[in-house]
């Protein structure tokens, strides 16, 4: 992890509402802070080689997120706390593996590609490395340094959601197709909008794309500050309606595309928030 990554997950937050004397308090004791948790960052960890990794090919999904703790499984570290703040309690997660097991045990022994953004850690890239053992596993992250696994069938890179720029350059002109893509970044209301309506079109038929915790903008103020609705969620419904929507963060080819291909919308509720499944014509 870099120290501006440091700075940008656990300190930037405070920085910019903190007083004159408080920044100059935090520029100074943030370089000791930062060498300090270097000591308890995660090792990088080669999925090749691991000792259980027969045993994990195996195992069902919701085990393989707790046993690399992604928080999309039942219970999770809370992986989000300083590294030298974690502690050994678990939390409950989002328990998202029994709704994705449902759609995904048809297609483990397929040969996909699967898009992650928002890997972080790369827990959860790590996980379904194991669920689906034939498929290549991209990992996209505002902070691609803090990924903390490698492995034959696993791509790590940037991409910063919130910026259409971004996404066509580190996504969309690579020009890959995508079995699932599953959007787990920043969850912000426009970021949710533009990284469905671009990347729609990168989903084979028949494949998924996933949000998840498509119920921030609606119930979190700190998730639409500055954006205009509506939400990814709403947008959603209106078309399960057979409404019509408009949105200024997308364009019309972008919407045509989306309800020329798009096929059934089912939401569900983990066991705090909730998520989207699309699958494609």
């Amino acid at each position: 992890m870099k120290i501006k990554t440091f700075y940008a997950i656990f300190y930037r937050h405070r920085f910019i509402k903190a007083s004159i004397l408080l920044k100059l308090y935090l520029l100074i004791t943030i370089v000791f802070k930062y060498a300090f948790n270097l000591l308890f960052l995660p090792k990088t960890t080669n999925l090749d080689i691991i000792p259980s990794k027969d045993k994990l090919f195996n195992s069902n999904l919701n085990y393989l997120f707790e046993y690399f703790n992604s928080d999309k499984g039942d219970f999770c570290y809370n992986q989000y706390a300083q590294p030298s703040k974690q502690k050994k309690d678990k939390i409950i997660g989002h328990g998202y593996a029994k709704i994705y097991e449902n759609f995904f045990n048809k297609l483990r022994e397929s040969k996909l590609n699967i898009l992650e953004i928002g890997s972080f850690y790369g827990n959860a890239s790590a996980a379904l490395n194991f669920y689906f053992k034939n498929a290549n596993i991209f990992s996209a992250d505002i902070n691609p340094d803090m990924y903390s696994y490698k492995g034959v069938r696993l791509k790590n890179f940037y991409v910063d959601s919130s910026s259409r720029e971004s996404i066509q350059k580190n996504i969309i002109d690579k020009k890959i197709k995508f079995d699932v893509i599953i959007e787990d970044a920043s969850h912000m209301l426009k970021d949710q909008v533009i990284s469905f309506f671009m990347l729609f079109p990168l989903v084979e038929k028949d494949g998924f794309f996933i949000t998840e915790e498509i119920d921030f903008p609606e119930k979190r103020d700190d998730m639409r500050i500055g954006q205009k609705r509506p939400d990814l969620k709403t947008i959603l419904m209106e078309i399960l309606n057979k409404n019509d929507f408009n949105s200024e963060y997308i364009t019309k080819v972008e919407k045509d595309y989306v309800l020329s291909n798009i096929g059934k919308i089912s939401f569900f509720k983990g066991n705090t928030n909730e998520v989207v499944i699309i699958k494609k014509k």
